[in-house]
């Protein structure tokens, strides 16, 4: 299930106070400065800096590369 566009609107890093990006097909919250995602249960954001996980190299390419991703703080 999908965030809500308004929750898209407003979501930022609970660490950094920055935009994430959304990959609705992986069901995480990436932050690229930080190589942290969060995990998206159903439509609910987990921001919860104790339950962000760092990801690997090769995944960050996967990530900052997918067409999909829509950047957060901003109106959908």
């Amino acid at each position: 299930m999908a965030l809500d566009p308004f929750v898209l609107s407003v979501i930022e890093d609970p660490i950094d106070h920055q935009p994430l990006s959304y990959i609705e097909a992986k069901n995480v919250l990436y932050n690229s400065r930080r190589r942290v995602a969060y995990e998206v249960r159903g439509a609910i954001a987990v921001l919860l800096p104790d339950e962000a996980r760092t990801v690997s190299d090769e995944e960050h390419e996967q990530l900052i590369n997918d067409p999909s991703a829509v950047a957060t703080g901003v109106s959908q």
